[in-house]
């Protein structure tokens, strides 16, 4: 398994993008959370198979609905898995 800490940086809030996260979380088998930072960011923790994950993280740098504007990504990557059992919005 491996895991990934995200903040999406760009026309994030307000457009569907913690929905949007979701459903690509479930399309990728990936586990974990979305929710809104104060700062207009996005954060998102997951973790999955090595290549679901990559794939889910290609996704939402591209801006998982066409209404998001995704302008920066931060990602850190570590393979120690949290134990999430499921992908929700907080």
């Amino acid at each position: 398994m491996a895991f990934a800490h995200i903040i999406v940086h760009g026309r994030v809030q307000g457009v569907g993008f913690r929905f949007s996260t979701q459903q690509v979380a479930s399309q990728y088998d990936i586990n974990g959370w979305v929710k809104n930072n104060p700062d207009g960011t996005v954060e998102i923790e997951a973790e999955g198979k090595k290549q679901d994950l990559d794939d889910f993280v290609n996704k939402i740098q591209n801006g998982p609905n066409p209404y998001a504007k995704v302008e920066h990504v931060d990602i850190s990557t570590d393979n120690n898995e949290k134990g999430h059992s499921k992908f929700k919005i907080i």
